[in-house]
């Protein structure tokens, strides 16, 4: 019962081997011309949408902003059933 107090996309992300995923992005320069946003953040949110199911890159930068909104902290994350 170690997974417990444990977020269910941070079980999943547990799997993710971090090394080759890095190896990769450096054999292939993917973070040759990125700036503030890696290829490893890109991934988490690509991998994180389908959990809260978001059908579309503006759902998720919404819901991301809203989950990061300084101002909306207190309030519940909604997640369509």
């Amino acid at each position: 019962m170690k997974n417990i107090d444990n977020l269910v996309f941070s079980q999943v992300m547990d799997y993710l081997p971090l090394h080759t995923f890095r190896r990769y992005v450096a054999r292939y320069q993917g973070e040759r011309y990125v700036k503030p946003f890696r290829c490893l953040d890109q991934y988490l949110v690509m991998a994180f949408a389908p959990l809260t199911y978001r059908e579309s890159l503006r759902s998720i930068r919404r819901h991301i902003f809203f989950a990061t909104s300084p101002t909306n902290r207190s309030l519940p994350i909604h997640c369509p059933r």
